[in-house]
């Protein structure tokens, strides 16, 4: 069996655009990976464009040589644009060859450790601006089951917080733990965006409402940075999702900066890459969860490398999208009781529907981390849940 061809479908998906890669075979397998990047999209295209003259031809179930080779091959290295496709490239290599053998993902890398995976909602707090709403939303969200709830509540700050900006913070993370109780867990998310000593001083007032992880409080260009914080901080320090390989992952578990690390898999190399960086915090009793707030190819993967990684924690998930994300695939995730159970299909077990993907051509989107439109509004309408399990 060769690979005969290799396309990318770039789609508008309303707060970014999510970017399918679809490998062909000349014996009529297909297989679909997801490298979406969020802003830097056209370049993503042209690079896997690029890397067909070193793929195709290939046998599509040589995974592991041709993940070294491609890399070994490009002068130069590292950058989420590369990383990215072959990401992509690379799980939907992982799909044909489980299409190939009539088995799932995960029962070729090992083999199945749980049937289902605890999952921490995101994107739950659509159109939340005050202390008050985000309790509101977080109580409508437990009550269908949730059990844990991640949201950045910094509004438009970078690098530092003034004192009301803190104080509102720290009130809105105080209402929804009020809201919710306390048996529900909270990931605070900073998307990157402070110096140490406001992560710092983040962890130090957020600490009473016992979250279970501040996430990414620094920005990932300086390891340092985060380890000073995760020094100081008695919430466990998170991160990992704009760190690319196994050797950038060496150099963060090196600075001991991280309690919990967080690869995207289809950034980071792919799947089997995101297996051994898992490994390599296994090693060292951190506990992974794969960064996933984007499309249904990413998710499904990320489902079957969860079956299968002993120190898997919990699962990301957004929980509401636009209806298209129902039109754009076959995807079927079952959730029962805060749970999401692990799927058994042949590969990844999802198909994409390549008509109904074009209806949503690319469309330019902005970054939002500074904005303070991370709860955009879309209508409510077109806001749905994709569970089976969950009813709207």
């Amino acid at each position: 069996m060769k690979i005969t061809d290799i396309k990318t479908f770039v789609c508008d998906a309303f707060r970014t655009n999510w970017t399918f890669v679809k490998v062909e075979t000349d014996e009529g397998l297909h297989g679909w990976g997801e490298a979406s990047l969020g802003t830097q999209e056209m370049a993503l295209s042209g690079c896997v464009e690029d890397l067909k003259r070193l793929i195709i031809g290939r046998n599509p179930m040589e995974i592991e040589r041709m993940c070294f080779e491609v890399c070994r091959d490009i002068y130069w290295k590292g950058g989420p644009v590369l990383t990215s496709a072959v990401s992509g490239i690379e799980m939907a290599l992982w799909d044909i060859t489980g299409k190939y053998f009539n088995a799932p993902v995960y029962a070729l890398l090992g083999g199945k450790m749980r049937d289902r995976v605890k999952m921490y909602a995101n994107a739950w707090f659509t159109g939340a601006r005050e202390p008050a709403e985000f309790a509101a939303k977080a109580r409508e969200t437990v009550a269908l089951g949730v059990k844990a709830l991640k949201w950045d509540p910094f509004g438009k700050a970078h690098m530092t917080l003034s004192n009301e900006e803190l104080e509102k913070s720290v009130e809105t993370v105080g209402a929804v733990r009020e809201a919710v109780g306390p048996h529900i867990d909270l990931l605070i998310e900073c998307h990157g965006r402070f110096n140490p000593y406001t992560g710092a001083a983040i962890a130090r007032e957020l600490t009473p409402f016992k979250p279970m992880l501040l996430e990414e409080p620094c920005p990932p260009d300086n390891f340092d940075a985060l380890a000073a914080v995760r020094a100081k901080s008695d919430i466990p320090v998170a991160a990992g999702e704009r760190v690319y390989t196994k050797f950038g992952f060496n150099d963060l578990f090196n600075k001991n900066a991280v309690d919990i690390v967080q690869p995207d898999i289809f950034h980071a190399g792919g799947i089997l890459e995101s297996k051994k960086i898992a490994a390599m915090a296994e090693a060292r009793h951190i506990p992974v969860s794969f960064h996933n707030p984007s499309g249904p190819v990413s998710n499904a993967a990320i489902l079957q490398l969860a079956a299968c990684t002993p120190n898997f924690l919990i699962h990301e998930i957004m929980l509401t999208d636009g209806s298209f994300r129902k039109d754009f695939s076959d995807e079927e995730v079952v959730f029962e009781d805060g749970f999401l159970r692990i799927p058994d299909k042949p590969g990844l077990g999802i198909e994409i529907h390549e008509e109904a993907v074009q209806k949503h051509p690319y469309k330019p989107r902005n970054l939002r981390h500074y904005t303070g439109n991370l709860t955009d509004i879309r209508p409510k309408e077109d806001t749905v849940y994709y569970f089976k399990g969950i009813q709207k």
